[in-house]
């Protein structure tokens, strides 16, 4: 019956909705089933295939699942991905206006950023870039509610086959708590993400420890290792005194005692909200000093401030200005390494110079897990700065 139906809509008596339009054209006659529903008060046509693509059955079996979508408040044209999706909005920058909005990729997002990622994040900015670079491009346009598992796995595996594994996990870590958010918040009934094991594989910790050799090369002459003058202090300073990246970025000069020899690290800039005490030996001072006469021309209450001066610099900032180094590093006989390595590099080493493992663990900041480190509250500060004169004075033989 349907090849032969002449040009014009014909309705399906056996499915509500259901119609297939017939078209003659030069290049011969086109046949294309559609639905017909009410959505607010509005008739609306969508596509549903195409004959000889989509028989009779299977338009009948897609409509009558899109009219239980329909009946369950979801337009069918927000459940299906646009073949190019739009460019994506920053994450908040649209205002919800209808009710079908509620239920949008950009509204769960939107309320996701607002109400628990800048709350609850320290850096809440990575997580709204993963956001707009990879999920909302992906599913713009779409009802939340429509999302299914093979989608989420799809999206994790383009990001994986670019080469970021790492991300992939990070993303779909991110995706279990956006719809987690959702289930929360009554935007969705339930969450696609029911991943059995990582998108991007079991993550292997680094073990990179720079060398005597690779320590000496540096140390002898930081500037021509690196070409930046502010980044070479920057090495020199968290190898020093073992604390990380994201902490030195943060810091303000009101943090930093010339005269009591100590750097402090607030609880708001310290990994689990646990901040401390560093002191500082004679040579992380000189640092402290060359790096605050390189920013005494902009007035900023920051160590390392961004251009202009107004905000610090962005961590990631300083991890882009050791990858453009790295071919200059191998150069000289220094192999790959990231900044984190540095801290790791000072704890192996304070082992080596017979350090007792409880002060360089404190040195470093790390969490005492035991019974004795939850009720003894001594900070240290005599152990810590004898450790880092220490592991200064071995630095600074080598540099010789």
């Amino acid at each position: 019956m349907v090849p032969t139906l002449p040009p014009g809509d014909h309705t399906d008596p056996a499915s509500k909705g259901l119609q297939l339009r017939v078209r003659a054209k030069t290049a011969g006659t086109s046949r294309t089933w559609l639905l017909r529903y009410r959505w607010r008060d509005e008739w609306v046509r969508i596509v549903l295939g195409h004959v000889p693509g989509m028989s009779l059955a299977e338009a009948r079996d897609r409509a009558l699942e899109l009219r239980k979508a329909i009946d369950d408040g979801i337009d069918p044209r927000r459940a299906r991905p646009r073949r190019r999706p739009a460019p994506a909005p920053l994450p908040g920058s649209a205002a919800v206006t209808s009710r079908d909005a509620m239920h949008s990729i950009e509204f769960l997002v939107s309320e996701f950023v607002e109400r628990y990622i800048r709350p609850t994040r320290k850096r809440p900015e990575y997580a709204e870039a993963m956001l707009a670079k990879d999920v909302l491009p992906e599913w713009r346009g779409r009802d939340a509610r429509t999302i299914e598992p093979a989608e989420v796995i799809e999206l994790l595996d383009k990001i994986t086959d670019r080469g970021s594994p790492v991300a992939a996990n990070r993303t779909a870590a991110l995706l279990g708590q956006l719809f987690k958010f959702g289930i929360h918040r009554r935007l969705v009934a339930s969450t696609p993400v029911q991943l059995l094991y990582r998108p991007g594989g079991k993550e292997r910790p680094r073990e990179r420890v720079l060398t005597e050799g690779e320590l000496q090369t540096f140390l002898k002459d930081p500037i021509a290792a690196t070409r930046y003058q502010r980044l070479a202090h920057v090495i020199t300073l968290l190898l020093l005194t073992g604390q990380r990246r994201g902490e030195l970025a943060l810091a303000r000069w009101s943090d930093v005692d010339f005269k009591a020899r100590t750097w402090t690290i607030p609880d708001a800039n310290a990994k689990g909200g646990r901040g401390h005490v560093v002191p500082l030996t004679d040579w992380a001072l000189e640092e402290f000093q060359a790096l605050k006469r390189m920013a005494a021309a902009k007035r900023s209450p920051w160590v390392l401030p961004a251009n202009g001066g107004a905000q610090h610099i962005d961590p990631k900032q300083l991890t882009r200005g050791i990858a453009k180094c790295q071919a200059r590093f191998k150069k000289q006989g220094i192999e790959g390494f990231v900044l984190h390595d540095l801290r790791r590099t000072c704890r192996t080493n304070l082992s080596r110079l017979k350090v007792e493992p409880h002060v360089a663990e404190r040195v470093l900041n790390h969490a005492q897990e035991t019974i004795a480190g939850i009720y003894d509250r001594h900070a240290y500060m005599d152990e810590k700065r004898a450790a880092l004169e220490k592991w200064a004075a071995h630095l600074e033989a080598l540099r010789r």
